[in-house]
């Protein structure tokens, strides 16, 4: 089979709509696994080698790196959108502008996210209230982390690509190879050469620049329309406009949840380093919980994007139809298993009973509410495949992060307790949860009726 028919193969405008979602979307959960055990890893190795500092210094940092990377992968996102209606057009010439822009302007945040994070890791985290014996691992981990920006921006910028054309097989690929790497190098710089949080991170940069390169020789040696061409790789000025006008709402949507996470991070940093190393393992575990969410809703907009350009109004009621239920019903198992099984699952970070206590409480008030969590990030996912990011956008801005911090700074001039930053969650997800709810019938109604 030649690589164009492979990518007329990938095309989600024709076929059984469930089939062809979650053909999607069970590699993207594989490789969202893979992609998860990077940081998991980290934490679990430095925790089990070095100790509760060492995972308290990687933990208080993983919000920080979430907020400033999601940023750009959103973008990425967004570029995603265009590129898949513009497949499900079959316009190659719109396809091939969309994909050498969006390379160019990977390249110029990976040097962008270079500098913020080496010269504003130490304010930042002062800021945060990380505890002081563990603020220099913190800012250690963060800063060589952000040395290797190049890599996981120009990942996720490459996967975005592929996967905008309904490739999720190669980046799965990639990623089980590079996850290997990953771990491979944290046994070997944390264990027998004592390196510590930054060998944790540096073996992180190193994968992920294995896991870039992979994709680029894919892209580079396909002859599908989406391929890069090296020389062709320049911002061409209405593209990028067009790639911000998605991307910008989706990036801010991610540093906005990951604003608020920061926000909260510093209230938990005030009950000390049992409490950040506990609750940052049971982050670490929530992760893989919610790989399968982020994997439909991914799944949902290429979907969406493909058929939106095809035209295709009534498939696109039913994939989001079947979308959905998978996406709540697969959140909600997972989550009341965790709720059960997490003791024995953050025991495996760090056996100080303090830290498994502080962990199980934040997983068996949290979890049962997975399904509106579930449902806010699906329908984000509907909304920016049909070109509309910025409802979404105001969903997660104001219930996420204006509400949640308001909230919780409210709730703390009366009552000092850890708990209100977990009951902050299930309530900020119900409110977004409502707001799309409601959006999406007036958009169903609006531009989804076929004559």
């Amino acid at each position: 089979m030649t690589e164009t028919n492979s990518a007329d193969k990938n095309l989600m405008t024709t076929g059984p709509v469930g089939q062809k979602i979650v053909r999607f979307a069970l590699p993207l959960f594989l490789g969202n696994i893979f992609q998860q055990l990077y940081n998991t890893a980290d934490s679990l190795i430095v925790g089990n080698f070095v100790g509760s500092e060492a995972l308290a210094a990687v933990s208080s940092s993983g919000n920080l790196i979430f907020m400033v990377t999601s940023f750009f992968i959103g973008i990425a996102s967004g570029a995603g959108v265009l590129i898949g209606s513009s497949i499900g057009a079959g316009d190659r010439k719109r396809t091939e502008t969309t994909v050498h822009t969006t390379v160019a302007f990977g390249i110029i945040c990976s040097v962008i996210m270079t500098l913020i994070g080496i010269l504003l890791a130490p304010p930042i985290l002062i800021l945060m209230q990380t505890p002081e014996d563990v603020l220099p691992l913190s800012i250690t981990y963060f800063r060589i982390y952000f040395a290797g920006a190049f890599g996981f921006v120009m990942y996720n910028t490459f996967v975005g690509i592929l996967q905008a054309a309904g490739d999720s097989r190669h980046p799965l690929y990639y990623l089980i190879f590079s996850s290997v790497v990953n771990i491979i190098l944290d046994l070997i710089f944390v264990g027998p050469l004592k390196m510590g949080v930054a060998g944790a991170a540096l073996a992180t940069d190193i994968s992920q620049i294995a896991s870039a390169l992979l994709c680029f020789v894919r892209l580079v040696r396909t002859d599908a329309d989406y391929r890069i061409v090296p020389r062709k790789i320049r911002i061409e000025k209405r593209t990028l406009r067009l790639v911000l006008g998605q991307g910008l709402p989706a990036g801010l949507q991610n540093s906005v949840m990951g604003f608020s996470n920061v926000v909260i991070q510093s209230y938990i940093n005030a009950y000390g380093t049992a409490a950040v190393a506990g609750i940052g393992a049971y982050i670490k575990i929530e992760g893989f919980v919610f790989i399968p969410i982020t994997s439909f809703a991914l799944a949902i907009t290429t979907f969406v994007s493909q058929n939106r350009g095809a035209g295709q109004k009534e498939r696109i009621k039913d994939g989001v139809r079947f979308g959905l239920i998978c996406t709540l019903v697969i959140a909600e198992i997972l989550g009341l298993l965790l709720a059960v099984f997490s003791p024995q699952m953050i025991y495996l970070f760090d056996r100080n009973p303090e830290v498994i206590h502080y962990g199980v409480m934040r997983a068996r008030i949290v979890t049962p509410f997975f399904f509106l969590c579930a449902y806010t990030h699906a329908m984000s996912g509907v909304l920016r495949g049909l070109g509309k990011p910025i409802p979404s956008l105001l969903a997660f801005l104001l219930c996420w992060c204006v509400v949640r911090v308001a909230g919780l700074a409210i709730v703390e001039l009366f009552v000092h307790t850890i708990m209100t930053t977990y009951i902050i969650y299930p309530a900020t997800w119900a409110l977004s949860s409502l707001f799309l709810f409601f959006y999406y019938r007036h958009v169903k109604k609006t531009y989804l009726v076929t004559e």
